[in-house]
């Protein structure tokens, strides 16, 4: 399957998902601006815990809110694209708003995905999955990778 086909706009991952209520579905969600090991392997984590792993990608608007205006360095399609070309990623969409909330309302995943930087009680979305008989889970994130940590080594 080529790449640009896993970008999915909304509608069209709610069908797939759909698709897929046989087999547990794992949803994580950032900024993924610069690709580097720390992506890839949680990335790959997160698929192990699933069957089908959907990643929701902030749009280039919402990195620049989150991250500040030099911010992101790869605009939103690059860094959809790059994330599709992964062999675990089943599906990538944007969201535009400050949290994936609103999609993980509507796509019910089975098990909702972050990073060990965070608490299971602060992690959005948290609630909903747990009331729908799913499962939160954080991920181990490999020390020293980070791209702030790139950007600012390019910098120097």
């Amino acid at each position: 399957m080529p790449t640009a086909d896993k970008i999915l706009s909304l509608e069209a991952l709610i069908k797939k998902r759909q698709g897929w209520n046989d087999q547990k579905v794992v949803f994580t969600n950032g900024c993924f601006d610069i690709l580097h090991l720390g992506h890839v392997d949680y990335l790959e984590k997160a698929a192990a815990k699933g069957a089908k792993l959907i990643v929701a990608l902030n749009t280039d608007a919402s990195v620049s809110k989150l991250k500040g205006p030099s911010r992101p360095i790869n605009n939103e399609q690059a860094r959809a694209r790059i994330i599709a070309a992964l062999s675990f990623v089943d599906a990538v969409v944007f969201f535009f708003e400050e949290t994936p909330l609103s999609l993980i309302k509507q796509l019910i995943p089975d098990v909702l995905v972050k990073g060990s930087d965070y608490e299971v009680s602060n992690i959005v979305g948290a609630d909903i999955v747990m009331q729908n008989g799913g499962k939160v889970e954080t991920i181990e994130l490999v020390k020293g990778y980070s791209t702030t940590n790139i950007i600012n080594k390019i910098n120097q």
